[in-house]
């Protein structure tokens, strides 16, 4: 992905939303749209919105997990299936 020739100003976005709406549907790629020289915004399509929003969520859990293991929060694996294993 080339982050530059997808940075647009605000104008082209007005004029050409749905074929904006096009090229993000069939590219996948982010749009950056610019106002006063600025990159005030990105444009992306759903379902690249939604895998980014998942990603994000798993590094939450994983950083969440190892937080717990840096302060000792947690228990052995065999310890916990042993557990289960009784109550089974």
């Amino acid at each position: 992905m080339n982050l530059a020739t997808q940075i647009k100003p605000i104008s082209y976005l007005k004029a050409n939303a749905a074929e904006i709406v096009r090229q993000l549907s069939e590219t996948h790629e982010p749009l950056v749209i610019t106002q006063n020289g600025e990159a005030k915004m990105v444009v992306q399509d759903i379902q690249s919105y939604e895998e980014t929003q998942e990603a994000l969520a798993l590094l939450k859990i994983l950083a969440l997990g190892k937080q717990e293991v840096a302060e000792g929060q947690f228990e052995p694996a065999a310890d916990v299936i042993a557990r289960l294993r009784t109550r089974g």
